[in-house]
């Protein structure tokens, strides 16, 4: 990795993890992946209050990556209880309360990572 692109991941959290703020997400947890898995360097996971506060959530994280050049891949976003989004660098869950807890998703990659608040 040059040294341009070493903060690249740092940049990709904090686009959407300032997203996720302003849009009012709910238990907004970040599970650092460096040095335990080759899918991404970190992976957050957060809930929204229903499946239309979801689906925007997703929506707006995507469009802040797009415009500052990043890009993202999803999944979910037609039902809307949990949407998946690959930044590559970054994975984020967004769920509803429910289906969050039915999964416990942090928890299993918790043990693997380290949970940053």
């Amino acid at each position: 990795m040059t040294e341009t692109n070493k903060n690249e991941p740092e940049k990709i959290l904090d686009i959407i993890t300032t997203s996720l703020d302003d849009g009012k997400a709910t238990d907004v947890v970040v599970v650092d992946l460096q040095g335990k898995t080759s899918i991404a360097n970190y992976m957050v996971v957060a809930s929204g209050t229903s499946q239309r506060h979801v689906a925007a959530l997703a929506e707006q994280i995507q469009a802040k990556l797009k415009a500052a050049g990043y890009k993202s891949v999803s999944e979910g976003e037609e039902k809307a209880d949990w949407v998946l989004i690959d930044a590559f660098d970054v994975i984020v869950h967004i769920f509803k309360p429910e289906v969050r807890e039915f999964y416990s998703i942090e928890k299993m990659w918790g043990a693997v990572g380290k949970i940053r608040d």
